[in-house]
């Protein structure tokens, strides 16, 4: 846990730029009848909401890759149909050679997930190429039950309350509504103010501490 808190006291830096990735799914629902529209309200008859049936089909899942740089308020969201090992390392790459081409070393968080990790890329790309990319990683895991510490769950869950509420039945229809919200936040330069220090967690999380007993 320090670990991490230690990595978020750092000053910024744009040839380390600090990044935390993290994953959730979208379930993707079609709806079995057209929804009402929502109707304005009249002189002899009120109006309403747009009204839903709460029957839906299901049309698979999709996975989100949520990354972002807090001390600079830059989010992207990558839209994948799985979450598999080669889908993890695809997205680090492009991470590296997309948006951060010119870093030295890219300060990466994350959970320990069994995706998580080089082994990932050397699964998806030819040991130089794995090499390549793990070599501009500088890895810091959150703990067991201790994801709360990276700050893409913030995002995501921002994400989820502004964007994900609505029923979407394809992954293309879902990667233009993620795509808008991320220009949106982007545009404003939306930061993440972490003021949970290791100082804090020296009082607060005394319990997980170990002691010397007299």
């Amino acid at each position: 846990m320090e670990d991490v808190l230690d990595v978020y006291q750092r000053p910024y830096d744009p040839k380390r730029p600090q990044v935390c990735l993290d994953e959730a799914c979208k379930q993707l629902l079609g709806n079995t009848t057209q929804p009402l529209p929502a109707q304005p309200a009249q002189a002899t008859k009120p109006g309403h909401v747009e009204r839903v049936d709460y029957e839906y089909e299901r049309h698979g899942v999709a996975n989100l890759f949520m990354m972002c740089e807090p001390l600079v308020g830059w989010r992207h969201v990558a839209v994948r149909e799985r979450r598999t090992a080669v889908d993890w390392a695809s997205v680090v790459k492009a991470l590296v050679d997309e948006q951060y081409p010119t870093a030295e070393v890219i300060v990466l968080v994350m959970d320990n997930l069994n995706t998580h990790g080089v082994w990932s890329l050397y699964e998806a790309f030819a040991p130089a190429e794995a090499k390549r990319i793990a070599d501009k990683l500088e890895i810091h895991y959150t703990p067991k039950h201790g994801s709360w510490l990276n700050m893409a769950e913030i995002e995501l869950s921002v994400l989820s309350r502004q964007c994900l509420k609505e029923r979407m039945d394809n992954r293309e229809h879902l990667q233009e509504q993620v795509a808008a919200w991320q220009g949106r936040r982007n545009s404003h330069d939306v930061k993440v103010d972490w003021r949970f220090t290791t100082a804090d967690a020296r009082i607060k999380l005394k319990r997980l501490y170990p002691s010397i007993l007299p």
